[in-house]
């Protein structure tokens, strides 16, 4: 078993954009190793989670999750195919917590007119109180960099925005389309102009999605993303 010390590390034994993602960690406190093809890695605080983020042969990825997937709310997370086949060769029993969407891609894609970074975050809270209460970003969040928006009449009408991005994946979240404006094209709008701004920064873009979510899975992927079932487990008591 290899520790990968740095970023530089990881990209080079992974080119997985999830654990690539999840690198950004080891300028904070994380830590990272290899073991037969397979990478992990510790982030603390990640997305409000303590992960161990895992991709690579299911062998090597059931070997690096029995050395370093246990501790207090530590929460490993992979693709769902590749855990249930993890879970069956496991010796300590897992459970699966809770399934979700990866989505990613990379290229370059069109910047669309009517859309801007915002200046300030003034009424990004209200608008994602009304249109996505559950957003894990907020303003003023850490790790929550920048936010995009659409104005109609002067008022904030769609918001995205750049959150955990690491130094080759860009990562967006908090997107919200306020209830009035809905069916106006407003969220492929401010969906496109956050991911071709991150495209150009950083070569990939990523996100999460709920996976019972279709109507935002069909958008991300009008706009060139791929969807990856992926999961969290839980130690069984």
């Amino acid at each position: 078993m290899r520790r990968l010390r740095t970023t530089v590390d990881v990209q080079d034994a992974s080119d997985d954009p999830l654990v690539r993602w999840a690198a950004q960690a080891l300028s904070s406190g994380g830590a990272a190793w290899e073991h037969n093809g397979a990478v992990a890695v510790h982030a603390p605080a990640l997305t409000r989670r303590r992960r161990l983020v895992l991709s690579g042969p299911a062998e090597g990825v059931a070997s690096l999750l029995a050395a370093h997937g246990r501790g207090v709310e530590l929460r490993p997370l992979l693709e769902r195919p590749l855990a249930l086949e993890v879970m069956s060769v496991m010796p300590t029993p897992w459970l699966e917590d809770k399934p979700f969407g990866w989505m990613d891609r990379s290229g370059a894609l069109d910047l669309p007119a009517e859309a801007c970074w915002l200046k300030t975050p003034d009424g990004v809270e209200m608008l994602l109180r009304e249109a996505n209460p559950d957003s894990w970003a907020w303003p003023g969040e850490k790790g929550v960099c920048r936010w995009a928006g659409v104005h109609v009449d002067g008022q904030l009408v769609a918001t995205a925005a750049e959150a955990w991005s690491s130094a080759d994946v860009g990562f967006m979240m908090g997107v919200a389309v306020h209830p009035s404006c809905t069916g106006q094209g407003l969220g492929q709008r401010i969906c496109q102009f956050v991911t071709s701004s991150l495209l150009t920064l950083y070569g990939t873009c990523a996100l999460f999605v709920e996976n019972y979510n279709a109507p935002a899975i069909a958008l991300y992927r009008k706009l060139g993303f791929a969807y990856r079932d992926v999961t969290t487990l839980l130690p069984a008591a």
